[in-house]
């Protein structure tokens, strides 16, 4: 599905790139993505800032694209519109998303070392990519 179609069926708005915004959401996402890694928090710290990063860059891609999305998931769709990430790369953050879900309304959390590893590497690859957008 497009980003036009999404935004046909309510899924994604249309609205003006802002690049102070897109400053802030990368800033803040890198910062995010750096504390991640310090193995002295704990798995579910760690996963939530890596987590949080990997929305806060895919959200930055989106809207340097132009479009919006009250969804967090959609956000993490439209990469592949909105990056060259692998469909495998976007796989991954789908896969953290409901992890995440899990945990924020199940309150069922399971310390997973190898999905926060994958996690962090295609974080940093989604960095890469929205480190090339251009406005």
């Amino acid at each position: 599905m497009t980003l036009e179609n999404l935004v046909k069926i309510h899924q994604l708005k249309k609205e003006p790139a802002d690049k102070h915004e897109f400053e802030g959401l990368v800033k803040a996402s890198i910062d995010r993505l750096k504390d991640s890694q310090f193995e002295s928090l704990s798995f579910a710290s760690r996963f939530d800032l890596a987590y949080s990063a990997a929305h806060g860059l895919a959200l930055a891609a989106l809207r340097a694209s132009g479009h919006r999305s009250d969804k967090r998931y959609i956000v993490f769709l439209c990469l592949a519109h909105t990056t060259n990430l692998s469909k495998t790369q976007i796989r991954i953050f789908s896969r953290c998303h409901e992890k995440r879900n899990l945990a924020e309304y199940e309150g069922h959390f399971e310390t997973d070392e190898q999905i926060l590893a994958e996690l962090i590497t295609h974080t940093k690859s989604l960095l890469k990519c929205v480190n090339e957008i251009k406005f």
